[in-house]
């Protein structure tokens, strides 16, 4: 038992002489220093371990007191003990014994002596002086890994661009998994004047006017739309949704948005194969408008498409970002922005209809057109379903959380709307 306290504090002096020529030159501890206390403090804090187990309790008081001996504050001499209890001259050992938390934690015990059965014991801090920087090194092998951040609270997502076109669309709901609407294809253009009839019973002689109304013809075709499942899950486990209040709430906004990210470029781009909508690219008979001279006379010759061919007028353009900031910035002739300029930005319009930016739409590419004639019915607006039912989660405590929404998407008129091209 001497030799292991011999040993002990034989380590701690060193430690304590290292860190006094650090303290001593003014600096921090070098690699070679940090790795050498590091290892000093580890075979005393051993050894202390291994003196608790054979001496109990009693003998553990007392080696903390030689474990303090040597790294004396003030002008003690080395190995003395006896100074002012809590004070200037103690040892860091007979600070700890001394101190008022130390003995409140002793108190809890019958006759002060901790059982040996006594499982989970934690004292309340207690301030020590000495070994400043033998105790607050940065490093993650030295104390500072046992130095715990403020944790803020403050959750900072990645971020998505909003979901602009959502915002356009008209909505509504359905209770099928079959949307069924009429189109027209064809309308009745054989209105024409007509003369008074001037007989009764016409007979086929010169001058007779038989006053017979022209018939209009019109044509329909049924559409179909089938409801869609958009979806996305992710695993996490018992006890991450347990011990982490917050990370349930984040997850379920994660997938919530992602799922409705989805809807809106699925409306834009669908290829209508498989499970996929038939976005507005790809839906037949939606209007065409190629790059004519520059941005601006491309842009009035859509609206022009729009109101002779389709025989509607535009409520919004729909532009992907990138393409409306160029926009914005082409000049006049005289270096000019056509726009307001960086200090009178107003509502964003081109040609008096405004304009709405979204990722949706791939750059080089705008649309224009009637929004209320593209229609999104909701099935089933997004849940969030958590479940372990799925493989072997149940037995491993893993949960798959699961964002989904069922929804059909169609253009009841597709020539009021027309691509449009930039360049």
């Amino acid at each position: 038992m001497q030799e292991m306290n011999e040993t002990m504090a034989k380590d701690v002096d060193e430690a304590q002489a290292i860190t006094d020529l650090a303290m001593n030159e003014g600096r921090d501890f070098t690699a070679d220093e940090r790795q050498k206390v590091d290892g000093l403090v580890r075979e005393a804090k051993k050894l202390r371990d291994q003196i608790k187990a054979k001496q109990g309790d009693a003998a553990l008081k007392q080696a903390i007191l030689d474990l303090g001996a040597g790294i004396e504050l003030g002008d003690k001499p080395k190995g003395q003990g006896g100074g002012a209890p809590g004070g200037k001259g103690q040892t860091i050992g007979e600070q700890f014994v001394n101190s008022e938390s130390y003995k409140a934690f002793l108190a809890q015990f019958p006759d002060g002596k901790i059982p040996d059965s006594a499982k989970g014991l934690r004292s309340n801090p207690i301030k020590i002086g000495g070994m400043k920087q033998l105790i607050a090194g940065a490093d993650v092998t030295s104390a500072g890994a046992f130095v715990n951040p403020d944790f803020t609270g403050i959750y900072e997502p990645l971020g998505r661009y909003p979901l602009n076109v959502l915002s356009l669309v008209a909505r509504r709901t359905t209770t099928s998994d079959t949307v069924e609407f009429v189109r027209q294809t064809r309308q009745v253009t054989e209105a024409a004047p007509v003369p008074e009839a001037n007989v009764k019973y016409p007979s086929g002689a010169t001058g007779e006017i038989i006053g017979t109304k022209p018939q209009g013809h019109m044509n329909f075709e049924k559409v179909y739309e089938t409801v869609k499942t958009i979806a996305v899950y992710v695993g996490a486990t018992k006890r991450a949704l347990s011990d982490a209040a917050q990370i349930r709430g984040i997850i379920d906004q994660e997938l919530r948005d992602d799922a409705q990210e989805e809807l809106e470029l699925q409306i834009v781009n669908g290829n209508g194969v498989g499970e996929n909508f038939t976005g507005i690219f790809n839906t037949a008979n939606v209007l065409v408008q190629p790059f004519i001279t520059n941005v601006f006379v491309t842009a009035r010759n859509a609206i022009t498409n729009v109101q002779v061919n389709g025989r509607a007028t535009p409520t919004a353009w729909v532009i992907n970002p990138v393409d409306w900031a160029n926009i914005e910035l082409t000049p006049d002739l005289v270096g000019r922005l056509y726009y307001n300029g960086p200090l009178n930005s107003g509502p964003k319009m081109l040609w008096g209809y405004p304009v709405v930016e979204s990722l949706s739409v791939p750059q080089g590419t705008g649309i224009l057109g009637d929004w209320r004639k593209a229609v999104l019915w909701d099935r089933e607006q997004t849940t969030i379903t958590a479940t372990d039912s799925h493989s072997d989660w149940f037995i491993r405590n893993l949960v798959a959380i699961l964002a989904e929404l069922r929804a059909a998407f169609g253009l009841i008129r597709p020539t009021a709307f027309c691509q449009v091209a930039w360049a």
